[in-house]
């Protein structure tokens, strides 16, 4: 899936970055942040959904009520920590103005992974997809997930 050269940098966690890379991405709310809304969760998902096919590609995401997944592949000239700033940054100023909530809303880490192979790509869809049924047992719908391809 991907074997070219990273560049790596650190935070509190290590984040490693490589052109035409596929990340499975976690970030979660800042504590103690309420759980996101209905109406908080389209936020997000319409700003997941923003820049797709312009600026990265997505393979699947779930916004769940305290965090997001999102497999996602940058492209070229843009690199997945300012993808992820914008995501952060526009729901965050989205929430706070039409929710009333305080800032901080996100947590400043995020997590990510670099998908080695399609083996972890399928292991990463089927954790994003199967999310919500792991956290509300017999859960049949959820409306904040989505996956190009249904693993199987």
């Amino acid at each position: 899936m991907y074997w070219g050269m990273v560049d790596t940098r650190r935070r509190h966690l290590p984040h490693w970055e490589g052109a035409g890379a596929v990340y499975f991405v976690t970030w979660s709310l800042a504590r103690p942040q309420a759980a996101l809304s209905e109406a908080e969760r389209d936020v997000v998902v319409e700003a997941l959904r923003h820049f797709v096919d312009d600026r990265y590609g997505l393979s699947a995401w779930v916004v769940m009520d305290d965090h997001v997944h999102v497999l996602v592949r940058p492209f070229h000239g843009w690199a997945l920590s300012r993808i992820l700033h914008s995501w952060k940054s526009y729901t965050a100023h989205q929430i706070v103005r039409a929710r009333g909530r305080s800032a901080p809303v996100w947590q400043d880490e995020s997590y990510d992974r670099i998908v080695r192979d399609e083996g972890e790509l399928a292991k990463f869809t089927a954790y994003i997809i199967e999310n919500p049924q792991r956290r509300w047992p017999g859960l049949s719908e959820y409306k904040w997930v989505w996956s190009a391809v249904r693993p199987g």
